[in-house]
């Protein structure tokens, strides 16, 4: 229960700004420490007009002032519903601020939630209203006892205390609201006093004195009058106050509610209950403003300054008015007074002045009747005022007295009925149905008014009626999907009938119907009819591990929307998981579940789940199961249920589908409508499958591991020994396992311990195997352990080998060795028992040996034969063997050995005679020359082991008289198995092969010596000529014998001029006979010095290199000379002897000769020649001076000359021809084809003429060689008249850029001449930094005389090798190196705020400049003339003069242009750059694109952070016109403003109340910024402040790292007045800023609700 009540010192009936009535000033207010409390009614309270006086309202105010702390009363009436938990605050904004989204039950849930909200707030005002109602009545009823005690003690006077009077009767009972207490369901006190209100007549003051009353004359102008427009004013207020509306059918009413005016309204109740707002103009509400402030200021109270800070304009004032204050009152209602119209005084007065008329129930028709007569002055008439309504509505009326005065006499006549009130709500909530459903709400209708009424309820649509018979009803009143009954009913006061609500919703939406409730006294009100209708929507949540996919080609239900899988789980295993399920709607579903098959069926592309045949078979494997198993699904909210798998097969896959079934859904909305409208018939429902859910899960088996997998024994235990083996079981599996082990005494006794038990999952057991043999021998079995639930046992594989007795022979063998036939030879070893076991042994031939041999009887004699040992003990036998045979003899001795196993003894013997052979039987020498001995050796070898003596003999044969042998050693015994080697030397004296030659040698105890034969060839003298390869490879290659026609000494063909070339010929003796040689050349010989000149010679090369020796040998003048070395001598046996020809040479050519070698008695010619000595013989003398180089050189400058001289150090003048060639790049040109006519380079004159030729240039000689005869004829010469010469292309001919002068000249024999190279650089394109220019000249020789004999050829022009010389030179564009201060380039970073200084009230900088510095250094060759441009913001503020020289080529340029600057070669200068920051900089980030500079970007990071990007080039223009860019680039960071929010509202603050917001500014960017704050002045509020900031400005430092600096800003509102107030905050800065605006709202009031009291 909710109580309510609206305090008596409130006047106040204004909403939305209206003036507020004095009263407020003076409220108290009373507030609940928790208010928890449910609303069941409404409540519509009245006015209250009575005002107390200033007096009492004081002490009100002091009675008050410390609130009364009634929780202990709300908690012990209202239990729980104040006590008990509720929703936070938070909680409920959060849900609330959650609308908006798609979610159709979330928005229903939402609006559901803020219409409680309201609800849960208009409740709790209603019972502040009731508490601060008792309040204030305890207040006013003490205040009004305390009066009425002061009354009687000044009666009384001082001897009041002694008359022990009792005190004065309680006033609460008559200032309470007994009937807002009573309405709250509260005990108010007539409940308990019983007594009647007892009549009392107005209380007589004392007389008034006759000089204070007022005169007639007073009363007809001023008093009348005055209290006549009053009361005018007053019943014209009154009857503009809302009455009794068509909502008091559902609010209540108080007694007291005559005391309010209502004229009969005839228009509908939508118009009735428009906004009081609307019923207004604008000129009576302003004329009642005026008016209440009228009273306001009569009524003189001060406000109480605790209502305003003490900053404020009026806090902190004391409450009595000043003298000032009370004159200035008095003057503005004398004022007032003296304005009233005064041409009217009343003669007639009624009484009273209105007539009002109250319950009254019969309804008949009214007459007027007129009466009229004469009243003497001073008398009174009386009047009976009859009233006979025809309705129950309230009526008004006058009568119209007419006198002889002019103005007639109007008397009100009111007649008001107190209406029925029902508890009906307004909103009738049927909360949620599902579509299809029916929902039946019934609800409590109770007439709480002081009158009955008849009520019909109808279709908003179907009013108003043609008539009440049209929408009358016995049923429903249906308007889909609502219906209420009854449509017609009656109510006395205090009664109550039942409303049934019904909600038949068909769409799952909000649904909303409004009815009409007409009463009988023709008041209409409306009531609105809510439901949401809703759909099934379940939803899975959460399962334990996750939902599952379905695998790629997984067979799954056709109609599960779900896969829940389980692992693979051991038989009777049980495993679960929770399933948690949403029910999304707000009704409770009962469910059930059940679990079917699946629907394994495929379903085609085109085909749904809808289309294909659904079979529900129950499933009778029944390995899932859930809990709880049905129950109901509680709205909007969560379920868990438990979802177990527990399988019972191995290697079974269970798949079923769990299905949730609904109980009772309703059948679709048609049929349920049908049946609904047919009286409502009971519908049917049916249980729905709302989720289907497939669950699968599999079955593995136990997984066991046994560590070891296998216990194998290693070796041999004896019998009747316990052997024991421990092993682990591991179980791998997802449970626990019992186990059981089996026992074995067959083979051999095992057993496990222990031999039953459980293995928890993951767990190990460890066993002991205890294993003992019974018999000898291997024993392998399979241990089994049964597992319960598995199929399968875990088998162990156990291993072992048992023995009896062990005997141990001590030698592996027996090995009698070697004898004679006839001989005998005796064997002995010992045998071991190696157990503690006694054991019988038997040793033997083996019988299988003797039957390989055909043997009965064994030639072995074994003592002892059998015998038994003692445990550990020995034994030794004796073998013993006579031989018969010679042979070899191979056996076994067989030991057995009783319930043991058999041991073996091998035994050999080997009976052998004497025997010895020759490894080679052949004996060949190969290299045999006569009179030369030779050595060779033979090996004999002895073929057994038995000692043979040897002797060697003579020579027989043929030729073994022409022979000689000799033979070390001659005789001596050969050891067993020897091999020993002999050496033999033959010396033969004659030649051609040996025939028929041996050597024989004796063995003893062999019948038949042993031969071995000699063959072989003797040689003689055989001495062959080679010539080497390049290098000196001396391989066999080069060593092969070669015929004189083969044979040839080449020295090359490229040989330069003046070098000397040798070569070798190589004399090989094949044979061991020495033998003396001699060598010469035929034609070109050198001269051979004499003893005298060797002496002279050997003296000349103390000082001077043999090189320099070669005119020497070139005296003969023949062009060529070869020097023999060795000439002669002697060769010795097998030598390789390399004579070494050297060729001087002092001209070109081609030359050959032939050599001549005689060895012993033979004579040898070998061919040889000196190759084409056709190289430039003059680029092999240097040149004096360095070779011409060009070097680099700038684009467009003037040519580069280079002389160059040439010698000649031939004795022949030659002629060059010179040709200038260019090398290009991309010349993709292989050979060149020339064509000629003539001579191609004809000797010219000094005028360049051609001349006749006097040599062979224009000829060629033809020289055949007749290799046979070795004679050389000449062919005669022939003129050549056209040329064709085909060659490789090198380069193209070109006159540029390089040249030479002259173009022809003639160099004499041992003389020099010179030429001049010129190279002239071409203009580069801009392009293109630098060019290599690559050539080379080509100078063709001739000869015009030649005297060397026909022996020598000569090539010229074309054919002949030219002269080449290497041209290079670069042409680049004219750069200079610049170096700057840092590597990055040329980059300024600076801040907008180095314009603030230190202090920055003192203004801001006009500008801040930063200065780089660069270097500019000529790396070329050449001095560079330029000239330095640079475009703003940047400047040049100064160049180094010292090193870089200020010059012009012209006085023009000089003046019409800046100062050009030259840079010699590895000079360098110092230029220096700056950039300003100034205002005018930080401007161009707010300029237009057209306005904007070039190179001028603005940078915006994702950080927030902003930067002025400036790009500029500094130009260096050079002489030629060319220019070299240097990028300049300045970042210029500009501070960047922003606030944390773009709007403050304060909402509805108390008048002359200050509230603060704070609100942050940021800077983003890493400079500071200085910032004004500063509010929009266009809308003034007059002289009071009523926003403000603080602080107005400030300076914000630079971010440093990720987060902004932040400073906050104190925001402050002030209402003077209840309106609403708006500004704009704008923050500048002034480093050009973006400015920030934030706009501010605020709404002032005088509702003392919004005071903040702390």
């Amino acid at each position: 229960m909710s109580l309510s009540a609206t305090s008596p010192w409130f006047l106040n009936t204004s909403r939305n700004g209206d003036h507020h009535l004095p009263g407020q000033l003076c409220q108290c207010i009373t507030s609940f420490s928790n208010k928890k409390m449910f609303l069941i009614s409404n409540l519509n309270l009245p006015w209250c007009n009575f005002r107390p006086s200033p007096l009492i309202l004081s002490l009100i105010h002091l009675l008050t002032s410390f609130p009364q702390d009634i929780s202990h009363l709300l908690s012990s009436t209202f239990k729980d519903l104040y006590t008990g938990d509720v929703i936070g605050a938070d909680i409920e904004a959060n849900w609330l601020k959650s609308r908006g989204g798609d979610d159709a039950y979330h928005e229903a849930f939402t609006e559901e939630l803020q219409k409680v909200q309201a609800e849960y707030n208009r409740r709790l005002t209603e019972a502040d209203i009731v508490e601060e109602n008792i309040i204030q009545a305890q207040a006013r009823a003490k205040a009004e006892e305390e009066r009425a005690l002061n009354v009687l003690k000044g009666d009384a006077g001082k001897d009041f205390h002694k008359m022990g009077l009792p005190p004065v009767a309680s006033s609460f009972r008559w200032i309470v609201d007994n009937e807002l207490l009573r309405k709250n369901h509260l005990t108010c006190p007539d409940d308990y006093i019983t007594d009647k209100l007892p009549v009392t007549r107005a209380p007589k003051g004392k007389p008034e004195p006759g000089y204070v009353k007022e005169t007639f004359s007073f009363k007809q102008r001023i008093s009348s009058r005055s209290c006549d427009q009053m009361s005018a004013h007053l019943q014209k207020i009154s009857g503009r106050l809302p009455s009794v509306s068509l909502s008091t059918l559902t609010l209540p009413s108080t007694p007291d509610s005559y005391h309010q005016t209502k004229k009969t309204s005839k228009k509908s109740s939508a118009s009735q209950k428009a906004d009081w707002k609307g019923s207004k103009c604008k000129a009576e509400r302003e004329e009642e403003r005026a008016y209440f402030a009228k009273l306001e200021k009569r009524q003189n109270f001060l406000k109480n300054p605790r209502f305003f800070p003490p900053n404020a304009l009026h806090g902190g004032k004391s409450l009595v008015m000043s003298q000032g204050q009370v004159e200035q009152v008095m003057s503005s209602r004398e004022a007032e007074c003296n304005t009233g119209d005064t041409s009217f005084v009343p003669v007639f007065l009624a009484n009273p002045p209105t007539l009002l008329f109250s319950d009254y129930e019969g309804v008949c028709l009214a007459t007027v009747k007129h009466f009229g007569g004469m009243i003497a002055p001073g008398m009174t008439c009386q009047y009976t005022v009859q009233f006979v309504p025809e309705s129950l509505a309230d009526y008004e009326d006058h009568i119209l007295v007419e006198t002889q005065v002019s103005e007639p006499l109007l008397i009100p006549i009111q007649a008001k009925r107190p209406p029925p009130v029902l508890t009906l709500p307004d909103i009738i909530d049927c909360g949620f149905c599902l579509v299809g459903g029916i929902k039946v709400t019934v609800f409590l209708c109770r007439n709480e008014g002081f009158s009955s009424g008849k009520f019909c309820i109808m279709p908003h649509k179907a009013w108003p009626p043609p008539n009440f018979r049209a929408v009358a009803t016995l049923g429903f009143v249906i308007q889909d999907p609502f219906g209420i009954y009854p449509a017609v009913f009656e109510l006395s006061p205090g009664q109550s009938t039942k409303v049934k609500v019904l909600f038949f919703p068909s769409l799952p939406e909000v649904s909303e119907q409004i009815y009409t409730i007409v009463c009988d006294n023709c008041q209409v009100n409306y009531i609105t009819v809510t439901g949401v209708g809703q759909l099934i929507a379940l939803k899975l949540l959460h399962v334990t591990g996750g939902e599952s996919s379905p695998e790629p080609g997984e067979v799954t239900d056709v109609t599960a929307q779900h896969l829940v899988r389980f692992d693979p789980q051991n038989p009777h295993t049980t495993t679960q998981k929770n399933l948690v399920i949403r029910n999304s709607t707000h009704v409770e579903l009962p469910f059930y579940w059940q679990i079917i098959k699946p629907n394994l069926q495929p379903i085609l592309p085109e085909e749904t789940a809808h289309s294909v045949t659904l079979e529900y078979n129950r499933e009778t494997e029944l390995a899932f199961s859930l809990s709880p198993e049905q129950g109901v699904l509680l709205p909007y909210s969560d379920h868990d249920f438990t979802l177990t798998y527990t399988p019972q097969e191995v290697w079974f896959i269970y798949h079923s589908v769990i299905q949730l079934v609904l109980r009772d859904i309703p059948e679709s909305p048609s049929l349920a409508r049908e049946r609904m409208l047919q009286n409502m018939p009971e519908y049917t429902a049916e249980d729905v499958i709302a989720l289907d859910i497939e669950v699968k899960g599999s079955t593995e088996p136990f997984q066991l591991l046994l560590e070891p997998y296998a216990v194998i024994i290693p070796g041999e235990s004896f019998l009747g020994v316990n052997v024991r083996r421990t092993f682990k079981m591991w179980n791998n599996s997802k449970s626990l396992i019992k186990y059981t082990w089996e026992n074995i005494t067959d083979c051999a006794i095992m057993e496990v311990e222990p031999p039953t038990g459980v293995i928890d999952r993951n767990k190990y057991c460890e066993f002991e195997l205890m294993i003992t043999g019974i018999r000898p021998g291997c024993v392998s079995h399979n241990l089994q352990c049964q597992i319960e639930h598995s199929a399968e046992p875990v088998v162990l594989h156990v291993e072992a080998a048992f023995k009896g007795p062990l005997l141990h022979i001590g030698v592996p063998s027996l090995r009698l060795g070697l004898i004679k036939p006839g001989e005998s030879v005796v064997g002995t070893f010992e045998i071991q028992n190696l157990c503690q076991l006694p054991a019988r042994w038997r040793i033997q031939e083996s019988q299988v040996c003797l039957a390989e041999r055909n043997e009965e009887v064994s030639p072995f004699t074994i003592q002892p034969s059998a015998e038994e040992l003692p445990p550990l003990g020995t034994c030794s036998v004796s073998v013993q063997y006579v031989s018969l045979l010679c042979q070899r003899l191979h056996t076994v001795l067989e030991l057995e050995v009783e319930n043991g196993e058999r041991s073996y003894l091998p035994v050999s013997v080997e009976v052998q005679t004497p025997q010895a052979c020759l490894l080679s039987s052949h004996l060949v020498l190969t290299e045999m020359y006569t009179g030369i001995p030779v050595k060779a050796t033979s090996k004999l070898f002895n073929q057994t082991r038995l000692p043979a003596k040897y002797s060697w003999g003579k020579l027989i044969g043929s030729q073994a008289a022409f022979c000689s042998a000799t033979i070390t050693p001659a005789s001596g015994i050969l050891s067993p198995n020897e091999e020993k080697e002999f050496c033999i030397e033959l010396t033969a004296n004659i030649t051609g092969e040996l025939k028929g030659l041996a050597l024989f040698c004796s063995i003893e105890d062999m019948t038949e010596p042993l031969l071995l034969s000699i063959s072989g060839e003797v040689k003689g003298l055989h001495v062959t000529y080679s010539v080497p390869c390049e290098g000196g490879d001396a391989s066999d290659e080069r060593k092969m014998l070669q015929s004189p026609r083969d044979l040839l000494l080449d020295f090359g063909s490229e040989v330069a001029l003046k070098d000397t070339v040798k070569r070798q010929l190589i004399l090989t003796n094949h044979t061991a006979i020495s033998a003396p040689f001699r060598l010469e050349a035929v034609y070109f010989t050198g001269s051979s010095p004499t003893p005298e000149q060797s002496i002279c010679l050997s003296l000349f090369f103390l000082f001077f290199t043999p090189k320099d020796g070669w005119f020497l040998m070139l005296s003969h003048g023949k062009g060529v000379a070869f020097h023999i070395q060795p000439s002669s001598g002697t060769l010795q046996a097998f030598q390789q002897l390399i004579i070494e020809i050297t060729a001087y040479n002092n001209m070109w050519g081609e030359y050959s000769d032939d050599l001549v070698c005689k060895v012993g008695g033979a004579w040898f010619q070998v061919k040889y020649c000196y190759g084409r000595f056709d190289t430039n013989c003059i680029s092999q003398i240097p040149f004096l001076g360095f070779p011409p180089r060009f070097g680099t050189h700038v684009s467009g400058g003037r040519p580069v000359f280079r002389s160059v001289r040439l010698n000649n150090p031939t004795p022949f003048d030659i002629r060059l021809d010179w040709e200038t060639y260019n090398q290009e790049e991309d010349d993709k040109k292989l050979v060149d084809l020339l064509m000629f006519f003539g001579d191609p380079f004809p000797p010219k004159d000094m005028a360049k003429n051609e001349t006749a030729s006097t040599g062979s240039n224009s000829e060629i000689s033809s020289n055949t060689e007749c290799e046979e005869e070795g004679i050389i004829t000449e062919e005669p010469t022939r003129q050549k008249i056209v040329s064709v010469l085909l060659r490789p292309h090198e380069g193209v001919p070109a006159d540029n850029p390089y040249s030479i002068t002259p173009r022809q000249i003639v160099i004499p024999g041992g003389g020099s001449s010179s030429v001049c190279i010129s190279f002239t650089p071409h203009v580069l394109p801009e392009p293109v930094t630098e060019v290599r220019c690559e050539g080379f000249l080509l100078g063709f020789m001739s000869l015009d005389d030649e005297t060397v004999p026909g022996k020598v050829h000569r090539r010229h022009g074309y054919d002949a090798v030219p002269l080449r010389i290497d041209l290079r030179a670069s042409v680049r564009q004219a750069v200079l190196k610049v170096d700057m201060d840092h590597d990055g380039g040329m980059v300024f970073y600076s801040m907008a705020s180095d314009l603030i200084p230190d202090q920055p009230l003192l203004g801001v900088l006009t500008a801040s400049v930063l200065t780089q510095s660069l270097k500019l250094t000529n790396c070329t060759k050449v001095p560079l003339y330029f000239r330095l441009f640079l475009s703003a913001p940047f400047s040049l503020t100064s160049t180094d003069l010292k090193k870089g020289t200020k010059t012009s080529h012209n006085e023009k340029e000089e003046t019409e242009q800046q100062p050009q600057l030259v840079l010699y070669p590895q000079q360098n200068m110092l230029v220096k750059v700056s950039f300003p920051t100034t205002l005018e900089s930080l401007m161009y980030q707010h300029l237009p694109d057209t306005q904007i500079l070039p190179g001028f970007q603005v940078l915006q990071f994702e950080s927030g952070e902003r930067k002025l990007k400036f790009s500029q080039n500094l130009i260096i223009e050079y002489s030629n016109h060319s220019r070299q860019l240097v990028p300049v680039t300045a970042y210029l960071t500009v501070p960047v403003l922003e606030l944390s929010c773009n709007m403050v509202d304060f909402k509805t603050c108390f008048v002359a109340q200050t509230k603060t917001e704070h609100v942050f500014l940021c800077n983003r960017s890493g400079c500071r910024s200085y910032w004004t704050a500063l509010l929009d002045q266009q809308e003034g509020h007059n002289d009071l402040e009523v926003f403000s900031v603080s602080p107005a400005n400030g300076i914000l430092e630079a971010r440093e790292g990720e987060q902004p600096t932040k400073d906050m800003l104190q925001i402050t509102f002030t209402a003077r007045s209840d309106t609403e107030y708006e500004t704009i905050l704008t923050v500048t800065g002034i480093l050009g800023e973006k400015p920030c605006k934030l706009q501010i709202r605020g709404q002032g009031t005088y509702d003392g609700k919004y005071e903040d009291m702390y």
